[in-house]
């Protein structure tokens, strides 16, 4: 994946004419795909269908995007370069989880024409099942279409041409044998050349030419946006998973400790009797591991249910969610080896305590208060527990109260019972010259709504999400 980075900071997406210049002087990349970085709203009906058309999300791809990712048409066939050249007829692929629950996967949908924005488009294949797109994110598209269209949809408005507007990722393929090292110098080129041959760039733009560099990234999951965004959180909740099972441990290595002093005299007697030191030993780790197996075996209970908990909360009002919340094998078994490994290693010590006593000291201390051997190992894991448990509570204190901040600040308006609708006429097919009538009409209309109190419009609303790359 091609990355921008100046003193600055760094970009990631780029312009169509750039990406041209980067497909056309690169020999070094066996393909080179770019796919708009943001995705867009649609209006989506089947010509010849009864009912209205319905809202979708649409992603604008170059024409070698499948092949780019070495993937072919689970039915139909996927998009080619000859549909992404100029005049040529609009054509898109279908996701298979659209095809799927929208239209009951229908064979007759392939090759059949919906309108998307009023404009006539053929639906010549669906993608394979699994694929979501070029990253994992909520709500991926339902819908991909040529580059080249881009223009016949937004008009006046479209960014294919302009190129003062970067709304695209790029990603490629380097051929076998190519150095990465090399090829980033050379695209590198190829940027500040383009870059000079723009006329419109200012005095202050053109000074900065020469801090522009190209950096290769590995790309092999796509473009990893979710992953970078929210590593930090989740290598701060293993951090706090971790701490927990610490605390945790230490507990049960602290009953276990109890239970064999408790048990004491019974052990005493049992040897006194001749039962060899082994098989206490034996005993004693084997309820150790069967008690960390339970406890193991409670905590994937509660991991199923807070994974699906989780991306749920993490994405709330999203409408499909491409993430399998389910634990994988690897993980069943990296939490089988754990529960084992409690077992084994806060079982030992307890184990070893109680097999080496005398059993002349604990038959002559029966029924009396004696120091107990084991009363250091016990005092130290109350001592890790307290430091670990207030290391927890501190940061989960911290935490607590950042969070009543967020909720109680002050925006400078009132926040509840606001609700946003959005509106976009273009979809329909609305002219500008309608617009101004149909929103006057809109504002006239929702007050009228029982339980509205008042209504306005904006371009930009306080508090929206705004998605982008």
């Amino acid at each position: 994946m091609l990355r921008n980075r100046r003193d600055a900071g760094q970009w990631a997406i780029y312009s169509y004419p750039l990406y041209q210049q980067f497909r056309d002087h690169t020999p070094e990349f066996s393909e080179m795909s770019a796919f708009q970085a943001g995705l867009s709203a649609i209006s989506l009906r089947r010509v010849g269908a009864p009912g209205a058309a319905e809202p979708y999300v649409g992603e604008f791809v170059s024409g070698n995007y499948f092949q780019m990712f070495g993937l072919s048409a689970f039915a139909g066939r996927a998009i080619t370069p000859d549909d992404d050249k100029a005049n040529a007829a609009p054509v898109a692929v279908l996701s298979y989880r659209t095809w799927q629950q929208h239209f009951g996967l229908d064979p007759s949908v392939v090759g059949a024409t919906f309108t998307v924005n009023t404009v006539p488009y053929t639906v010549v294949g669906i993608a394979p099942p699994g694929f979501f797109g070029d990253r994992l994110r909520p709500d991926p598209p339902d819908l991909w279409m040529p580059l080249a269209t881009e223009l016949t949809l937004d008009g006046k408005e479209g960014l294919l041409n302009r190129a003062d507007s970067h709304w695209l990722y790029i990603i490629g393929r380097l051929k076998p044998g190519a150095r990465p090292a090399s090829v980033q110098s050379e695209v590198t080129i190829e940027l500040k050349r383009w870059l000079d041959a723009q006329l419109d760039l200012s005095a202050h733009d053109r000074s900065e030419i020469g801090k522009q560099h190209i950096v290769l990234a590995t790309a092999g999951i796509g473009v990893a946006n979710l992953q970078s965004e929210n590593a930090a959180g989740l290598r701060l909740l293993a951090t706090i998973s971790g701490l927990v099972l610490l605390i945790a441990c230490a507990n049960i290595a602290n009953l276990l400790l109890a239970r064999g002093a408790a048990s004491r005299l019974q052990t005493a007697i049992r040897m006194a009797l001749g039962a060899p030191r082994g098989r206490l030993i034996r005993q004693t780790i084997t309820e150790s591991v069967l008690l960390a197996a339970v406890g193991g075996a409670a905590g994937l209970f509660v991991a199923f249910a807070g994974t699906r908990a989780i991306p749920l909360l993490a994405f709330r009002g999203a409408h499909y969610i491409p993430i399998n919340p389910a634990p994988s094998l690897p993980v069943l078994g990296f939490a089988f080896s754990l529960s084992l490994a409690t077992g084994l290693i806060f079982g030992a010590a307890p184990a070893w305590i109680t097999s080496h006593s005398d059993p002349i000291d604990a038959l002559r201390g029966a029924g009396r208060s004696t120091p107990r051997r084991s009363s250091l190992a016990r005092r130290s894991l109350v001592v890790v527990q307290v430091a670990l448990s207030a290391v927890l509570l501190i940061g989960a204190g911290l935490l607590t109260q950042s969070l009543r901040n967020l909720e109680d600040q002050n925006f400078g308006f009132e926040t509840k019972g606001r609700l946003i609708v959005g509106v976009d006429p273009s979809l329909a097919g609305y002219k500008p010259e309608r617009l101004f009538g149909l929103y006057q009409q809109l504002q006239q209309r929702l007050p009228q709504i029982p339980g509205v109190l008042s209504a306005a419009y904006s371009l930009y609303s306080p508090m929206r999400v705004i998605t982008g790359p």
